[in-house]
């Protein structure tokens, strides 16, 4: 009894590795619009809102607000870490320039941002805003003024950095194509 002998066919082509066939910049644009957009929405729309309606002197609006900021500061965090690891793939794998090393150190500067966002003035400006004496009134304190102008600061670094690298994106996607 003979066997008869196939050659091996590899059914699985590695002939370019998983970083060259993934659409990185196309991952990377619309994850940073997308964080654009809800930081626009949340920043400009909805805070605005909240302000003018009064919400922002009620007694529960400290807990409410963590809970809107929780979320989204979450949210942040893992649309800057899935935007710097895109540019750090972009940055190995392709020729087009995506920023270079201004497109990482940018990509890290956001991260550092949600990150303080999230675990620093989050916390503690709703901290800041317990109103732990339900018989007195509420008052909003000196410090929490100075961190609205810390968030401020930070989230205009933030937007800008998110538009810059957008267009190195987008730059970058016009030359290589």
């Amino acid at each position: 009894m003979t066997m008869l002998s196939r050659p091996k066919t590899n059914s699985f082509k590695a002939s370019r590795p998983i970083a060259d066939r993934f659409p990185w910049s196309t991952l990377v644009v619309a994850t940073l619009a997308f964080w654009l957009s809800g930081s626009f929405v949340l920043d400009f729309v909805i805070m605005p809102c909240l302000y003018w309606t009064g919400m922002m002197v009620e007694p529960g609006f400290a807990t409410a607000g963590y809970s809107i900021f929780g979320v989204f500061n979450h949210l942040e965090v893992m649309c800057a870490a899935i935007a710097l690891t895109g540019l750090l793939v972009l940055r190995i794998t392709q020729s087009a320039n995506f920023g270079g090393r201004r497109g990482v150190f940018l990509g890290m500067v956001v991260l550092a941002i949600a990150l303080i966002d999230t675990y620093t003035l989050a916390p503690t400006m709703s901290a800041l805003g317990l109103n732990l004496n339900a018989f007195g009134t509420t008052e909003v304190p000196a410090l929490m003024n100075q961190m609205h102008v810390e968030y401020w600061a930070l989230e205009l670094v933030k937007l800008f950095s998110i538009a810059v690298l957008i267009r190195f994106c987008l730059t970058s996607a016009d030359q290589k194509g």
